[in-house]
């Protein structure tokens, strides 16, 4: 594993490089996680592939307060990536806000992008009050946690807490999250915003993941494939809207069997 920079504007992005050989894929994680919570999926790629891991901006090791916040500059730091890093065109991989990313990043450069997965990524946005109640949520953390044990006292052991906990930064005071509770509501506000239209006219091979106790109701799901045919539909049973947390081998398997089918 190395590490990569990439400075962009106001913005410095962290990256996880495999430094492994292979076609180039790019995985973005979701909201409130970073690269870290990725990383046993890039190494179980990295025989097969060469796998770039981003922190998302305001998220990891990558600018903690970016002034922007908005799709288009998540689109442009993941064009950036790929420009700068790869011989591109890539795999690009995306869990949630990571996959609306993703999403919006082929749709708006599809020459960049080989093929797309979305882990639990809906285009038909939310109710914006979501955004509040999970800023809230994350403002409420007793930082700083004096200890691992402190903090899973405090979040528990479902996923994502396990990933949170492993990704706390330690400061003089103690453990801190690597993320700002008022950024994140900002970013998930303007994921919350419907993208129909980019889901649409996406050209690239998509295959889209859910899990059965994900997210999304089996309405939105065959919406979002209704709207889109030719999309290609996979469900993960007995796991949650963290998949790649809660079942890694299936998911490695359902990403694997997608990155090396022939198109």
């Amino acid at each position: 594993m190395s590490s990569r920079w990439i400075h962009r504007e106001d913005t410095d992005l962290h990256i996880l490089d495999t430094a492994s050989t292979g076609p180039p894929v790019v995985l973005l994680h979701g909201l409130a996680g970073s690269a870290r919570e990725l990383w046993p999926t890039a190494r179980a790629l990295a025989s097969t592939f060469r796998v770039f891991v981003p922190d998302q901006r305001g998220h990891g090791r990558s600018t903690r307060l970016p002034e922007d916040v908005s799709r288009a500059a998540f689109v442009a730091d993941t064009v950036a990536v790929i420009e700068r890093l790869t011989d591109h065109p890539v795999r690009l991989v995306g869990q949630s806000m990571g996959g609306h990313t993703a999403l919006l990043t082929a749709a708006e450069r599809p020459d960049l992008v080989d093929r797309l997965l979305l882990l639990e990524t809906h285009p038909g946005g939310g109710d914006p009050a979501q955004a509040a109640e999970i800023g809230a949520f994350l403002a409420s953390w007793p930082v700083p946690f004096s200890s691992p044990e402190d903090a899973r006292a405090f979040l528990g052991d479902r996923s994502p807490a396990p990933a949170w906990i492993d990704d706390l930064e330690q400061g003089p005071e103690g453990l801190r999250p690597r993320f700002d509770p008022g950024v994140m509501e900002h970013v998930l506000r303007a994921v919350l915003e419907p993208r129909w239209a980019e889901w649409e006219r996406l050209a690239v091979p998509t295959r889209a993941v859910f899990a059965d106790q994900g997210m999304f109701t089996p309405a939105q799901k065959a919406e979002m494939v209704a709207r889109r045919p030719g999309t290609d539909r996979v469900d993960l049973v007995g796991v949650g809207h963290d998949a790649h947390l809660d079942d890694h081998r299936r998911w490695v398997r359902a990403l694997r069997a997608w990155l090396t089918r022939p198109l």
